[in-house]
């Protein structure tokens, strides 16, 4: 009872099924801004899936201004993209190579979202958070995701400040993008990730954890008690909350 507590105090479990705690971090392990490293970026599953795609390809020098003359969309220039992101000019060449030759039309649609998660997590069905993850990025509701839009939002979630990565958090847990977070949306999200993995990580996780989970989330973060729980409310309430934001180092686990 006690180890899922610790679980369920975080903001979302570990993937790798680590206890979250602050007790079972090691000295400096609170949350920092992690550094620019291919090892930092590697742990995100989006990341693996571009970057495998480019093992069988040597590089290109010709993708080097991120053009391509065959696609339905052409994406930013890559001076643009450096400075509206984190990334070094060689990572966003080096993801762009991958994103083109796994998405010739320079576009990612739902489907893939789903195919992806499912190579990741076979054990679990990622189908449901797949497709929360998916309108997270597709901010326009296009119904396809550029690549523009790919890597801003994985700039964010591996480098961004703790700001950053917060408000992104909220976004994807505010399913209806009206501002607030109810118990129905968290609910919904946490589920999601203990259908895709939840169940294989170390303790046991029972059925009734992602309700729990919620309950701790509000009793938090619903200072007013209204029912809901703003963005201000969000990101205040984690940037004091050690739990939490251990949680939020490891939010790339799942992305």
């Amino acid at each position: 009872m006690q180890a899922n507590e610790k679980v369920v105090d975080g903001l979302m479990p570990d993937a790798n099924g680590k206890d979250l705690s602050p007790a079972a971090q090691t000295e400096g392990s609170k949350w920092q801004k992690p550094r620019i490293t291919r090892k930092s970026l590697m742990k995100c599953c989006l990341v693996k899936w571009i970057i495998d795609s480019t093992t069988q390809q040597g590089p290109d020098s010709s993708d080097c201004d991120l053009e391509l003359s065959m696609v339905r969309h052409q994406p930013e220039g890559l001076d643009q993209l450096q400075a509206q992101t984190q990334f070094t000019r060689k990572e966003l060449q080096s993801l762009y190579r991958g994103f083109k030759n796994e998405c010739p039309s320079g576009l990612v649609d739902e489907e893939t979202f789903k195919s992806i998660y499912s190579q990741f997590f076979p054990q679990g069905d990622a189908t449901t958070y797949a497709h929360f993850l998916f309108n997270a990025f597709d901010m326009d509701r296009s119904g396809s995701i550029r690549f523009e839009d790919f890597v801003l939002g994985l700039s964010v979630l591996l480098r961004g400040s703790v700001t950053e990565k917060l408000r992104w958090a909220f976004n994807l847990y505010d399913i209806n993008k009206d501002g607030c977070v109810t118990k129905e949306e968290m609910l919904a999200i946490m589920t999601s990730i203990y259908d895709m993995m939840g169940r294989y990580t170390l303790p046991s996780v029972r059925d009734d954890s992602p309700f729990e989970h919620v309950e701790k989330f509000f009793q938090k973060m619903d200072r007013n008690r209204d029912g809901v729980v703003t963005v201000e409310e969000f990101i205040e309430t984690c940037q004091k909350d050690e739990n939490i934001m251990a949680s939020m180092q490891l939010f790339e686990n799942v992305i």
